[in-house]
C-alpha cells in the first residue's frame, strides 16, 4: 500500500501530469454538461408537446426508450457517420449524449407537467394567461421539483457516459482510464475514478441547490400559490 501511495505522489508531483489532468478535466466538464443542457431545453420542448398531445406523447415515450437502449460505444462510432464530423470530434460525443439525456428526460418531463395541480391551471387560465406564457410562468417553474430529480439523474449518466468516448479517441477522464490500462500504470486509473465521482458530486451538489433557489415554497414547508408561481 505504502509503495502505491508513492507511486501516486511520484505522479501527481510532475506538472506535466498535473496539467494533463486539469485538461482532461476540464474537457470532461465541458463535454458532460453542455449535452445535458442541451437536453434539458429538448426535453422540455418535447415534453410540452407531449403533455398537450397525447398522440405525441405515446410516440415520445416509445422513441425515447428505443433511443436510451442504444450502446454508447456504438452510439459514439455511427453520430459521425450521421452528421459527417470526424472519429475523433469532440461533437460525436455532445450529439450522443445530447440523444441520451433528451430521452431520459422526457418521462420525467412529462411526470413533473402531470403533477401540476389543475386548479392552479386553471387559476392562471381564468385570469388571461395564453398557453406559452401558462408554461413557462406557472406550469414549467411548479415541476421543477420532479424534474430536478430526472436531471440530477441524466448528470450522473453523462459524467459516466463520457469516460467512453476516450475509447474512440476523444478527450475527458476516461482519457486516464485508457492510458493507465494501456501502461498498467494504477495511478491515473485511481485519478481518474476519484476526479470522475467528484465530478458527479459538485455538479449534484449545484442541481440540489439550484433546484432550492428555484422552488422557494419548498424550503418553506408550504403548497406554492400562483403568485409565487407567476412570480
Amino acid at each position: 500500500m505504502g509503495g502505491f501511495f508513492a507511486e501516486l505522489g511520484r505522479y501527481l508531483g510532475s506538472a506535466n501530469n498535473r496539467g494533463e489532468i486539469l485538461g482532461d478535466l476540464g474537457e470532461h466538464i465541458y463535454l458532460a454538461l453542455v449535452p445535458l443542457v442541451i437536453g434539458i431545453v429538448l426535453a422540455v420542448v418535447l415534453g410540452w408537446l407531449g403533455h398537450r398531445w397525447q398522440p405525441v406523447r405515446s410516440v415520445l415515450l416509445v422513441v425515447a426508450n428505443l433511443l436510451y437502449t442504444i450502446p454508447s460505444l456504438a452510439l459514439f462510432v455511427v453520430i459521425p457517420g450521421l452528421i459527417g464530423s470526424k472519429i475523433l470530434d469532440s461533437i460525436n460525443v455532445i450529439v450522443a449524449l445530447t440523444i441520451y439525456t433528451t430521452a431520459l428526460l422526457v418521462r420525467p418531463v412529462l411526470d413533473a407537467l402531470d403533477a401540476v395541480p389543475s386548479h392552479v391551471i386553471a387559476a392562471a387560465t381564468a385570469i388571461g394567461y395564453r398557453a406559452p406564457r401558462r408554461f413557462l410562468g406557472v406550469e414549467l417553474p411548479l415541476s421543477v421539483p420532479v424534474l430536478a430529480a430526472g436531471v440530477r439523474v441524466a448528470s450522473v449518466s453523462n459524467i459516466s457516459l463520457v469516460s467512453v468516448g476516450a475509447l474512440i479517441g476523444t478527450g475527458g477522464l476516461g482519457v486516464l482510464f485508457t492510458d493507465g490500462f494501456q501502461r498498467e500504470y494504477f495511478s491515473p486509473i485511481v485519478v481518474g475514478i476519484v476526479l470522475t465521482l467528484l465530478l458527479a458530486l459538485v455538479v449534484d451538489v449545484v442541481l440540489v441547490l439550484l433546484r432550492n433557489v428555484l422552488t422557494p415554497w419548498e424550503r418553506a414547508g408550504r403548497a406554492p400559490v400562483l403568485a409565487e408561481a407567476v412570480a
